[in-house]
């Protein structure tokens, strides 16, 4: 690429982050919350300004963007796609960017809550990270990196390819979605619009990572249904439905079968949401596994935990209820070998280290390869997210842009015709 080239990755990413787009898990609106739109529109206007013709921001909160091909060869429609939603996990509403320019290794104090203190021993990437400039939030919010980092690079990766011309490429499309972090980001693009062929999501962690691999993954609701009447009046007669979901609860392993006990390709059931009334109680679970056939077996485990806390309440009732989310990618991905091979030569022309990895989580990108568009995902730097430690290296984004630039000419080199 251009080593004259001023990367605008940085400065987009700054301002972006400032923009609260926390989506809400709770909300049945598209999307589900309007404030994501706010980003939405500022991206609109800044791919038009970068010389983009064709942008679109559709009544679901999607941005699409076309890039027209500047090569004679019939090459593959690529998609670059991030999402433009938080977390809503950590507070999210004014967030305040702090850069450690040159960062020395050492604890980072973040100044606006001292007591949030991102240690090195707590958080090994960051060891690799000295002398780099490093952005983290000020101590009282997420920083927004998951998946703000994504944005800014497929933004700066659009301002480089209208500004070099001379870089052969195919047609690019770049799509923004709203409410990935709630399971919700392509419940309504519009494929035949998209027109890719193959795509990538920017939604990954170290510098060098490629992840062809997510967890498989199901929800899951337990309904236990009890006996209300007033309590004054209760004896014999009431069945607090409260009660047996907390019985439920307290069944559930401690050491393992959980997020906070299992690691690796080992997959877990969690519990995410419960509300309820002595009348009725209901408790939300996701299940997750890299083997899709083992989610019906962390499923019958889980029944019979809700069977035996119903049965120890005589005349309750339970109800289980399961959902498909989403599926592994690499079940798709697999069939085209050439979507990863491509990304590895790319990093190897940036100077980055290809390292092939497996996503304990999903990404857009999940759904999107089985809606029929193989799509795995390329580093950001994103560190630590859903929380108030996330940091990202500006280095990091800077050589996620420049392996973009590369994969383009890459997939137009390797056309035949």
């Amino acid at each position: 690429m251009d080593t004259t080239y001023d990367f605008t990755v940085a400065e987009r990413f700054l301002r972006y982050v400032t923009v609260d787009t926390q989506s809400d898990p709770l909300s049945d609106t598209v999307p589900s919350t309007s404030k994501q739109k706010t980003l939405s529109k500022i991206l609109v206007k800044e791919l038009k300004k970068i010389g983009i013709e064709y942008v679109e921001l559709d009544k679901f909160g999607y941005v699409y963007a076309t890039i027209p091909a500047n090569s004679q060869k019939k090459v593959p429609v690529i998609c670059f796609c991030s999402h433009v939603d938080t977390s809503s996990d950590c507070p999210g509403t004014g967030v305040k960017p702090v850069v450690h320019y040159n960062y020395d290794g050492k604890d980072m104090v973040l100044p606006d809550d001292p007591e949030q203190i991102i240690r090195p021993g707590d958080h090994p990437y960051l060891k690799t990270k000295k002398g780099e400039d490093i952005i983290t939030a000020s101590g009282t919010t997420l920083l927004g990196a998951d998946d703000k980092a994504g944005v800014a690079i497929i933004m700066d990766l659009a301002n480089y390819l209208v500004t070099h011309p001379e870089v052969k490429h195919g047609t690019i499309r770049i799509l923004f979605t709203p409410d990935e972090e709630i399971g919700r980001g392509v419940d309504h693009v519009d494929l035949k619009k998209l027109g890719a062929d193959f795509g990538y999501t920017l939604d990954g962690g170290e510098r060098g990572s490629y992840t062809d691999e997510t967890f498989s993954a199901n929800g899951v609701t337990v309904t236990f249904l009890g006996n209300s009447i007033h309590p004054g009046y209760a004896k014999d007669k009431l069945i607090n439905a409260i009660k047996i979901a907390g019985t439920f609860l307290d069944l559930l392993p401690r050491d393992g079968f959980s997020p906070e006990t299992t690691e690796d390709r080992e997959g877990f059931v969690h519990p995410v949401h419960m509300e309820g009334t002595a009348e009725k109680a209901t408790v939300s679970f996701i299940i997750r596994d890299f083997d899709t056939s083992r989610l019906k077996l962390h499923e019958a485990r889980l029944e019979q935990f809700a069977k035996q806390a119903a049965g120890r309440y005589s005349g309750s009732r339970y109800e289980f209820e399961s959902r498909e989310q989403y599926r592994n990618m690499k079940e798709i991905v697999d069939q085209h070998p050439e979507v990863g091979e491509y990304v590895k030569i790319a990093m190897e022309r940036s100077g980055v280290a290809f390292k092939k990895s497996s996503a304990r989580g999903g990404t857009d990108g999940s759904r999107l390869s089985f809606m029929g568009v193989p799509f795995p995902d390329i580093f950001t730097g994103e560190m630590a997210f859903h929380g108030k430690q996330e940091y990202v290296s500006i280095q990091d984004m800077q050589k996620s842009v420049e392996t973009l630039i590369n994969l383009v000419q890459v997939w137009e080199e390797k056309t035949a015709h």
